[in-house]
């Protein structure tokens, strides 16, 4: 049986005709060479466009709506691309049929806005496809258990077609954009970020979940935990872009892999009742903040825990929430805005000694101070004044040699 390839395509891509003739290329060129072919569309355009989403979010006051409603008016945008694209592909004697995720049979959890994929029913996706027909899938979207439609978060449709390339056994799934694939940082930010011929999947969700913005945080987990083989790559050019490899496959021969950073943090600290030699009711202190957090819906980034205190980062959006949230427990608070993360990442620093002596004498020589740091095994984050992030992402690049490193890959 012919394999089969899953493509997305972001709202860029899918927003004019030139971008619409390009993937209908890119489409004739996997079916010539005997691929059966699945793709998945976001919504048009960015916001201001009339079927993006946050266009189509501004005609109601969420006051007014409930949460699936949201749902609904959010999956509209990918429907109306799936059409869309269908209609240009026929147009052009490719035999295509536009989905919404539910037809392709994909099954959420029931949490409204952001639900997760918990299956695929594959059925009606082998039907089209054995029936020679491409599959136009309208990505960020799904059905839960009861038949309700359900979306997927922000950039979900990465998400789905992961899902979907894993469920269909596909032989690879091109996250298509509208760059030219995975730079070492954001090249906004740092003017001699390069792309990267290849990147661990480790690496990507490293990205993903530290502020990169290339692909979906669970989309990258898909890929991590499946094995699934990836490549993010521009619509609208030739270039081989950035193929996504298991550890297996490829061991990065450098420390560091890319810098990415996040905006819009603050360091929140408390000060804990600390009895000597008292430590459950210490412990009990610290479980109380956490649990006050996780009641009120807040995520917690950087945190370290001491004798006498505790110590976290959290959006900025959140801060007002978490401190009434803390407020009743009746601790010392203080809070520091306007801060940033930056995280150097990397599957080749594991073990190796000396990494953190040399991020820090990095960005000591540009006078930035670190307030906090966290590490794991393939990346270390730093806490800096967020007057200070950029500075400090162009000198990191620069102190491990990023963009020489992503030439030789």
């Amino acid at each position: 049986m012919a394999p089969v390839v899953v493509m997305k395509f972001g709202g860029t891509s899918v927003a004019t005709e030139e971008g619409r003739q390009h993937i209908a290329r890119k489409v004739s060129d996997e079916l010539s060479h005997g691929k059966r072919v699945v793709l998945v569309v976001s919504a048009m355009g960015r916001a201001g466009a009339p079927y993006a989403t946050d266009t189509l979010l501004g005609l109601v006051s969420r006051e007014h709506v409930s949460a699936h409603e949201l749902d609904i008016l959010m999956s509209t945008g990918e429907i109306i691309s799936a059409v869309v694209v269908s209609h240009e592909l026929n147009r052009r004697g490719i035999a295509a049929r536009a989905l919404t995720g539910a037809d392709a049979g994909i099954l959420t959890d029931g949490h409204d806005g952001q639900a997760a994929i918990i299956g695929v029913d594959t059925r009606h996706l082998h039907a089209l496809l054995e029936a020679g027909e491409v599959a136009v899938v309208a990505g960020f979207q799904g059905m839960d258990a009861e038949g309700l439609l359900k979306t997927l978060g922000r950039g979900g449709s990465d998400t789905s077609a992961c899902a979907l390339a894993v469920a269909l056994g596909a032989e690879r799934v091109d996250i298509s954009t509208d760059v030219d694939g995975v730079y070492t940082a954001d090249p906004r930010l740092v003017e001699d970020a390069q792309v990267l011929a290849r990147i661990t999947a480790e690496e990507l969700y490293q990205m993903a979940s530290h502020g990169s913005k290339v692909v979906h945080e669970p989309a990258a987990q898909l890929a991590l935990g499946s094995g699934v083989t990836m490549r993010v790559v521009n619509t609208f050019s030739d270039a081989p872009g950035t193929e996504v490899v298991s550890l297996e496959r490829y061991r990065p021969d450098a420390v560091a892999t890319a810098v990415s950073t996040v905006r819009d943090m603050s360091r929140l600290r408390l000060r804990l009742p600390y009895v000597k030699d008292d430590v459950q009711a210490h412990m009990a202190a610290q479980t109380n903040v956490y649990r006050a957090l996780a009641c009120a819906g807040i995520s917690i980034d950087m945190f370290t825990p001491m004798n006498d205190r505790v110590v976290f980062s959290i959006a900025s959006a959140d801060t007002e929430h978490a401190i009434a949230a803390l407020k009743p427990l009746g601790l010392d608070l203080a809070c520091r805005p306007h801060l940033g993360k930056l995280t150097l990442i990397g599957a080749g620093m594991h073990g190796v000694p000396g990494v953190m002596a040399q991020v820090a004498d990095c960005l000591a020589a540009r006078g930035i101070d670190i307030l906090q740091v966290a590490d794991s095994h393939a990346t270390i984050s730093l806490l800096v004044d967020e007057g200070c992030l950029d500075d400090a992402a162009r000198a990191l690049h620069a102190a491990f040699g990023l963009a020489d490193m992503a030439k030789r890959r």
